[in-house]
């Protein structure tokens, strides 16, 4: 499939609720995957960033880490009452949460995967979404920080055992998100409080106890706010969000996205060109365009590192962006409450190479090749038709697996440079061109279009109205009653029905005629 011997194979990450496998491909041999890693006994999985090591946490508190190219437990950590763990983006780190016995108690720890030992510990009272993972790193893993009461703490990576080496003031700090690629700014949230507004700032993070915000935003009515930087780390995406509209336009409450650059250039709204609900906002992989989902039925436009728009992707039932990560296309969907529409966009040539669905998809992501995407439905979200879907790059379905119950299914993160060019593998999978389902030959727009919906997709039957069950039953006595089934035509009237039927058609006749002489 990969246009070098170097290029990695693709490996899936498969949980039920008893234990993990990890498959090989696709492409499958003989339809089917192979297995690299069969039935290890857990209850949570996750993949480090850079897909190198895989932390697996067994039902007896201890935590083992594989190395994912030999399939091989390398370490094994033994934490009791352990809520929470994650891998470190490179795998160099495992940060667990406890649940703490006593106050002050010091319960989240940062371990050495290489050794086992511990090398930095602090405790914490709660676990949420702001405040998870404690500490945070940038991708090479050469900057970590945490926040605390009031301000932002940073660490020597190579050395823990400092301590904090450095502090950045923030007053009211409830959430923070460090850039990734590099990490060399941080984003701080300060939410509203006695009448003063909630605002966003950003820091760079080199001596940050000397550091200025270098941009600012202010606004009001934010409920949760999401911190979205770009690769690169020069673009920041803020979406906030309300839980109550107080102007009364939307059932859904109030959401606003900003856009914040390192250079101060922007600091205000991304121009959506209506006002309502954002659903989703994603930045590309190479960091120079996001894409943004909005208002309902959803709209979606493609701006650049600008803010300009760049493209129009139509309208649909869509809440969910899918970047392609060797890019060139993208994927629109709509999961959770929505019906599982998807659209594949060839966005580099302006093109819908097609649409198809993935009815009660929970999770979806594209492979790191660039080349398929799946989705997955999965408990506890759902309890019933779990399963696994793999679609081409172009909306064609390649395979299906269901399950009685499926908890996880995730690809085993690659760097997409470890692969070929994206227009290569994609030829090399011989898929052939989505053919055009339109009419041949010359006619009216109306007959093509009468001719089209004729032949993909037949009329759709309008929905009966929903009746309540006391309303079925009293239809039913009714129709009892007067001698009518709910739905029996008129043929199969009774006697008497059809007779005063035929006295009412005889006085109707009747006053025509007199109306007529007169």
């Amino acid at each position: 499939m990969a246009s070098t011997d170097q290029s990695p194979t693709l490996e899936i990450l498969v949980r039920t609720p008893e234990e993990l496998s990890i498959w090989t491909g696709p492409p499958f041999a003989n339809g089917q995957p192979g297995v690299k890693l069969e039935k290890v006994s857990c209850v949570n999985a996750k993949f480090s960033d850079d897909g190198s090591r895989l932390m697996v946490t067994k039902s007896n508190s201890v935590i083992s880490i594989y190395d994912c190219k030999s399939a091989k437990e390398i370490r094994s950590f033994e934490v009791p009452n352990v809520t929470s763990a994650i891998l470190s983006p490179c795998g160099t780190f495992l940060q667990t949460f406890q649940k703490p016995s006593a106050p002050q108690e010091k319960n989240v720890t940062l371990w050495k995967t290489e050794n086992g030992d511990p090398v930095y510990q602090h405790s914490q009272k709660n676990l949420t979404k702001t405040t998870w993972p404690a500490i945070q790193f940038s991708s090479n893993e050469a900057t970590a920080c945490r926040m605390a009461t009031n301000e932002v703490q940073f660490f020597d990576t190579r050395d823990f055992s400092k301590g904090i080496i450095d502090r950045l003031r923030v007053p009211g700090v409830s959430a923070i998100e460090l850039s990734s690629a590099p990490g060399s700014h941080v984003a701080a949230y300060v939410p509203e409080s006695k009448g003063i507004p909630a605002c966003v700032q950003i820091f760079p993070c080199g001596n940050a106890s000397q550091s200025q915000a270098v941009a600012r935003r202010s606004f009001f009515r934010c409920s949760t706010t999401q911190l979205k930087w770009n690769h690169g780390s020069t673009g920041l995406l803020v979406l906030v969000q309300s839980d109550v509209d107080k102007t009364n336009q939307s059932y859904y409450g109030e959401s606003k996205l900003f856009y914040l650059t390192i250079d101060g250039k922007h600091e205000g709204l991304v121009p959506l060109s209506k006002e309502g609900p954002v659903h989703d906002a994603q930045w590309s992989y190479s960091g120079l365009e996001f894409a943004v989902v909005y208002v309902m039925p959803a709209k979606a436009t493609l701006f650049d590192k600008k803010c300009n728009p760049l493209l129009e992707l139509g309208t649909g039932p869509y809440n969910t962006i899918r970047w392609n990560p060797k890019g060139k296309f993208l994927c629109l969907a709509g999961f959770g409450n929505l019906p599982g529409d998807m659209v594949f966009w060839d966005y580099a040539d302006k093109k819908q190479l097609a649409a198809t669905k993935a009815e009660w998809s929970v999770t979806s992501e594209w492979s790191p090749d660039g080349c398929y995407f799946m989705t997955a439905t999965t408990a506890p979200r759902l309890q019933v038709d779990n399963g696994i879907k793999i679609f081409h790059y172009n909306g064609s379905l390649y395979f299906t697996k269901m399950f009685d119950k499926l908890f996880q299914a995730d690809w085993k993160p690659e760097p997409a440079d470890k692969f070929g060019d994206i227009t290569e593998l994609i030829k090399s999978l011989n898929l052939g061109k989505v053919e055009d389902k339109k009419p041949s030959g010359p006619g009216p727009k109306s007959a093509q279009a009468s001719n089209k919906l004729s032949s993909t997709n037949p009329p759709a039957q309008k929905p009966a109205a929903y009746r309540p069950p006391h309303a079925k039953n009293a239809a039913a006595v009714q129709a009892e009653l007067l001698g009518i089934g709910e739905s029996s035509p008129a043929g199969s009237m009774s006697k008497n029905a059809l007779r005063n039927k035929k006295k009412r058609e005889k006085q109707k006749e009747k006053k025509a005629a007199s109306d007529a002489n007169s």
